[in-house]
């Protein structure tokens, strides 16, 4: 028994192999008496219960507490693994997502443009003059759009000359664009006019 022992497992002796450890320890048994040649037939090994010595149980209980706590662990971080990956599976195909449809808008804003230039260039060719002024006063719309404004008269902001008076009268765009949202389109379109006219 203590050959069988000593070449085996010992945590298989303790919980699932003592049928297997007693047909072995029959098997040996009955090799020796047959060499001996007893006429003593084995009929059975009956392996009851399987403790380790007093002098290692101790170690043994921390061994298998220490097996336990292993596979607790083991498990705890398997859970974890699971988890993480699947939230990094969910954020990538998030971030698929999110860059297709990112890939989608710029495109569909780049054929916006080309189709806006497009016809911006059509109205060109047929009124080069109208097309050239109305780029040209959307573009303060969007230039002056959030700055202060304020309009001159040339004719009474040149000191009398021309039969001005000499004062120069204040025009609160910016004021008049908080009540009515038109009146930043008429200043934005007033500017350039005053412009031309000192041209």
């Amino acid at each position: 028994m203590r050959e069988i022992i000593a070449a085996s497992n010992l945590a298989p002796i303790l919980n699932r192999d003592r049928g297997l450890i007693a047909d072995t320890a029959m098997e040996s048994i009955q090799a020796t008496l047959d060499a001996y040649e007893s006429g003593i037939s084995v009929v059975r090994v009956n392996l009851d219960r399987a403790d380790p010595p007093s002098e290692v149980i101790d170690a043994f209980r921390d061994v298998q507490a220490a097996e336990q706590e292993r596979d607790r662990l083991q498990r705890q971080a398997d859970a974890y693994a699971n988890r993480v990956l699947a939230e990094a599976r969910g954020q990538a195909a998030q971030t698929v997502e999110q860059a297709e449809g990112y890939r989608a808008q710029t495109i569909n804003d780049a054929l916006g443009q080309a189709s806006r230039f497009s016809a911006v260039q059509d109205e060109y060719a047929q009124a080069p003059v109208v097309t050239r002024r109305r780029l040209y006063l959307e573009s303060m719309e969007r230039v002056l759009g959030d700055v202060d404004k304020m309009v001159l008269d040339p004719s009474i902001a040149n000191g009398g000359q021309n039969g001005g008076t000499g004062i120069v009268p204040f025009l609160p765009l910016n004021e008049l664009g908080r009540q009515s949202g038109g009146q930043n389109q008429q200043g934005a379109a007033a500017a350039p006019a005053t412009e031309g006219q000192g041209n």
